[in-house]
């Protein structure tokens, strides 16, 4: 009987130690909103190139549209091609059960299939003063584990930055994204084109949401290769209707070009 008292008692005491251990790893830090990697550019997709768009170009109907749709379709080119798989990679996180690693750092590990190809992901989250440290590395059949992007978020999850990696034969800086959170939704994103070799270093496109009749905004610093010099672009539109404008620095004197929910050139308000 004091044999099975002493085995009762030992189990007790080792179910509360293990689960008092258990208890000191805390919380997994909260994954950020997927939001902070994407743009919106739904509003925006044309088949045209630019150089075949001039504001109010004769015959041309909806130019100014299209003007707008050229101009941020070369930044959805470049986040396309770039970030499909660290992006895919990412986004099954969420679907994730992390494992508790040491020293506050968590991994969530899990396969992300894209376009035949079966990635391994590894991202890890280490919970430090007042933000969370993330890397993801990513290998593959044919690719070595390398980190793909890394970066912060505040432990509050209004806002953090990413930096991309080109890719596993040139892991080097890329992308960076600067983003803040307001509520529930991404406030503003920005993707600065930071590697240092091509002349397009420097270009970035800001992506937001406002008040007012026209709530959504870019605003987008490009090299411009037609003119061989830094051009500026802001467009503004209404998410509901679709009616925006657009300026550019390069166009008498940035004056405002407009169009209708129907994408037709109209004279700006």
């Amino acid at each position: 009987m004091k044999k099975l008292i002493s085995l009762t008692l030992i189990l007790f005491l080792s179910a509360g130690f293990f689960s008092r251990c258990k208890k000191d790893n805390g919380d997994p830090p909260s994954l950020p909103p997927i939001g902070s990697m994407t743009i919106d550019f739904s509003n925006f997709t044309s088949s045209k190139k630019g150089s075949e768009i001039l504001f109010n170009q004769k015959g041309t109907e909806n130019g100014n549209w299209e003007f707008a749709a050229t101009v941020a379709g070369v930044w959805n080119v470049i986040l396309t091609i770039n970030l499909a798989v660290p992006v895919s990679s990412f986004k099954l996180a969420v679907d994730q059960d992390p494992v508790f690693l040491e020293d506050k750092t968590w991994q969530w590990s899990y396969n992300v299939p894209v376009l035949g190809v079966t990635y391994k992901a590894r991202l890890t989250g280490q919970i430090m003063t007042s933000d969370v440290e993330w890397t993801m590395y990513v290998s593959s059949a044919n690719i070595t584990e390398f980190i793909w992007f890394e970066g912060t978020s505040k432990l509050d999850d209004t806002g953090g930055q990413w930096i991309f990696n080109e890719s596993a034969d040139s892991p080097s800086p890329l992308l960076q994204i600067d983003w803040t959170k307001t509520s529930s939704t991404i406030g503003s994103i920005k993707y600065t084109y930071v590697k240092n070799t091509e002349l397009f270093n420097t270009s970035y496109i800001e992506y937001g949401l406002t008040t007012g009749d026209l709530d959504a905004f870019y605003s987008i610093h490009y090299y411009n290769s037609v003119r061989k010099a830094f051009s500026d672009v802001n467009i503004e539109w209404n998410t509901s209707t679709d009616n925006g404008r657009v300026r550019c620095s390069d166009y008498l004197l940035g004056e405002w070009y407009c169009w209708d929910s129907n994408k037709i050139n109209i004279v700006c308000p």
